[in-house]
Order: structure tokens, then sequence, then C-alpha cells
């Protein structure tokens, strides 16, 4: 199977707005500017979409365009390092999806307990809080909600 239909089929086999890497395609494929170089006539011809330097997702068209995707995907690889939770998202998105606000924002906040410097990822800013407390996966409603409160009172 050539390196072009390999790639293509396994961005078929993706799910709708799921966010990859041309690392996503090492196991099979070696050549990693041969890999970057497909992902980049893929996206200039409008069958998946570039969010930002290096990372690419299947595109969902609805009436209203194309959607981007879930948040969690946007910033996943700032989430776990070898398969360990090391951050979590918080700030007003998770805020606006809990109900607990109606502001919209284009800032995901994560928090992790290294910070980095803020940068963007497609539109949205992604910025770091400090965690001081321990990250796992029964503490993150409840640092989250400490998150708000902070924020409110």
């Amino acid at each position: 199977m050539k390196t072009s239909e390999y790639i293509e089929d396994k961005i078929n086999k993706l799910p709708k707005g799921y966010v990859f890497t041309y690392m996503d395609f090492m196991n099979e494929v070696t050549r990693r500017e041969a890999i970057i170089k497909h992902l980049n006539r893929m996206a200039a011809s409008g069958k998946i979409n570039k969010l930002s330097k290096g990372k690419y997702f299947k595109p969902q068209e609805t009436v209203f365009g194309t959607l981007l995707p879930d948040q969690h995907q946007i910033v996943k690889d700032l989430l776990e390092e070898n398969g360990k939770l090391v951050g979590y998202i918080t700030g007003y998105s998770v805020y606006n999806s809990l109900g607990l606000t109606t502001q919209v924002s284009s800032t995901i906040q994560i928090g992790k307990r290294e910070i980095r410097p803020s940068f963007k990822r497609g539109r949205f800013r992604i910025s770091f809080i400090k965690q001081k407390n321990t990250i796992n996966k029964e503490n993150i409603p409840l640092l989250r909600l400490l998150g708000f409160c902070r924020i409110n009172y």
C-alpha cells in the first residue's frame, strides 16, 4: 500500500473532529517528510483541516459551516504525558458547559503543576493555571468547582 493510500485510509476511519499529527502515522510509514507533505496536500484540498502547525482534524460539516473539534481534542496533548493525567480543562469554557455561566470564551484554561506561557492554537488561546493539588480523575470536578469559586467570590 502506498503512503498516501495508507494515510487516507486511516483518516477515513477516524471520527469527525478528531485531532491528529503526523506522529499518528509513524507506526506504518517511516518517512516523516512524506507524511507531512501528504497531510498538507489533503488540507489544501479540503479533505482535512489544519488546526495549527502540525495539528490537523477531520472536519464535520453542518448547515452553519465547519465545526471545530471539541476543546478536549484541541488540547489533549497537553493533558496527558506518557499515559498519565497531568492537567485538566478549567475556566469559563467548562463553567459554560456546566451551566454556571453564559460567557463563551475563546480561551482554554488548563490547570497543571508546571505552567508555561500562553499560546494560540487555531482560534483558541491556551493559557495555564498553576495547580498545586493532586490532579487525578476523581479530583478534577472538585478542582474545577474550587476554581469557579475563586473566580466569582
